[in-house]
């Protein structure tokens, strides 16, 4: 099913061509055709639509969910002029590429895909919120901490989809206010990021380290 699925999205235009066609010819060839070549034409219509309004979107989160990366790049690139997709696709899209980017290690690409994604609009204040946290570990990796605190903070202000996301977030902000030595703030934050009693290992070792000497931290 999935396979039927997935050369009808890649071959919408074809089809609907095809479409069209046949709906012409039974115009032409049968008395009365049109009562019937009318849904060929109506169909194609839609399948031209749905190319350009919409595109491969829901083939290619069920490819990134499978693993299969190499295939959702090779659908995303059949997306020749996202500025037509509807708003919601549209963001989701620029938000699906910016992770494969960061799959890549192409950090750059992925900060202005999740910059678009951000500007077509984003109408879950959680996925805006990840598109937030996403911007501020970049801006950590890339060494901008003001960007990266700002982007943080816009993050937890948003709301985050899980714990976990919003204890790494209140991490990250706990340890650029160690580096600005504003311990008051870092006490803070790392408490935020306590109660939030996150479940992944990585997350709750780094809680641990911490927790070890942050009483002794003035502030």
């Amino acid at each position: 099913m999935f396979a039927l699925r997935k050369f009808i999205v890649a071959n919408r235009i074809l089809l609907a061509v095809a479409l069209v066609v046949l709906g012409i010819l039974i115009t032409w060839q049968v008395k009365h055709g049109i009562w019937v070549s009318w849904i060929f034409f109506l169909v194609a219509i839609l399948m031209v639509v749905a190319h350009y309004m919409v595109g491969p979107m829901s083939l290619v989160q069920r490819l990134m969910e499978d693993g299969d990366l190499e295939g959702a790049q090779k659908l995303i690139a059949q997306v020749k002029k996202p500025n037509l997709l509807y708003k919601p696709i549209r963001s989701a899209y620029f938000m699906l590429k910016s992770n494969i980017s960061t799959m890549n290690e192409n950090y750059e690409d992925a900060e202005a895909d999740i910059r678009r994604s951000l500007e077509a609009g984003i109408d879950d204040k959680s996925v805006q919120g990840g598109a937030f946290l996403q911007l501020g570990m970049l801006a950590l990796k890339k060494g901008d901490k003001k960007e990266a605190y700002e982007n943080l903070r816009k993050a937890v202000q948003s709301g985050l989809p899980d714990k976990d996301s919003e204890a790494s977030a209140y991490l990250a902000l706990c340890n650029i206010c160690g580096e600005r030595r504003d311990f008051k703030g870092m006490k803070v934050y790392f408490q935020k990021a306590k109660a939030c009693k996150p479940k992944h290992e990585q997350i709750v070792n780094q809680i641990k380290e911490i927790d070890k000497y942050i009483a002794r931290i003035p502030g």
